[in-house]
């Protein structure tokens, strides 16, 4: 289980500070999926990247499985089973697919261990393991490939930052099924950073981000009205701004 409490996080910005995120609370159980949403600049990304400790909090404490990890590394929160899939998965010249499921399980992979991995995103083992992870794969693929070195790895929690960013409609309906496969078959925590309705809709919960602050959580049909409510009052204060500038 993760817990945040009261985190803060703020920047300096032309001489003055500002407050990205405000007392932060929330516990993600395990074994569920977790989608957090909300509009541009609500600081989705940055709750993300502070979960896994590429930001630190300016205040608050982050707990994981009863440890205190607030002051850990990336690496140390890895350890732990923390995983982070970025918008833009890592390009690697000269490593392979089947190189990359090597890393993550810690030993020699075999075609059995690839296709075990492969086949659970929708890809088939015998044509990728021997290719490079790079620009001759597509984003989809990418994002798949990604997804299978963390499944390899055992994650306890996953963070996926707009998973969905730069690729297709076809490759984003493979995504969907791919997650939904995720769903089903593995215990482990999911957090999802995502505007796209389809994943809101495979959530088990839904945590609405609003001006750096925790405006709602609960399942879709409970929140759906209160995400309107925060696009909309977001929509009249850019507008508002917009005319003042």
């Amino acid at each position: 289980m993760l817990e945040l409490k009261d985190i803060c996080f703020s920047v300096k910005e032309n001489g003055k500070i500002k407050q990205i995120l405000k007392n932060i609370n929330l516990t993600i159980e395990d074994d569920m999926f977790f989608v957090i949403t909300g509009p541009n600049g609500s600081g989705k990304s940055t709750l993300a990247k502070i979960i896994m400790g590429i930001n630190k909090p300016t205040s608050g404490k982050i707990i994981f499985n009863d440890k205190d990890i607030t002051h850990l590394s990336i690496t140390e929160r890895a350890k732990l089973g923390i995983s982070f899939a970025f918008q833009q998965p890592v390009k690697f010249k000269g490593i392979t697919v089947k190189d990359m499921i090597s890393l993550a399980t810690n030993k020699e992979a075999t075609v059995a261990d690839a296709c075990k991995f492969l086949s659970d995103v929708g890809l088939c083992a015998r044509d990728y393991i021997d290719r490079d992870i790079d620009d001759s794969l597509s984003g989809g693929e990418l994002k798949r490939i990604e997804i299978a070195t963390i499944i390899a790895r055992a994650s306890k929690l996953t963070i996926f930052d707009e998973p969905e960013a730069g690729i297709d409609l076809w490759s984003f309906n493979s995504l969907i099924k791919t997650f939904k496969n995720l769903k089903n078959k593995y215990k482990c925590g999911f957090i999802i950073i995502s505007h796209q309705e389809r994943i809101l809709d495979i959530a088990d919960k839904i945590i609405i981000l609003s001006n750096g602050e925790v405006s709602t959580v609960g399942k879709k049909d409970e929140v759906i009205s209160k995400l309107s409510e925060v696009y909309s009052t977001c929509l009249k204060l850019e507008e508002a701004q917009n005319g003042t500038n």
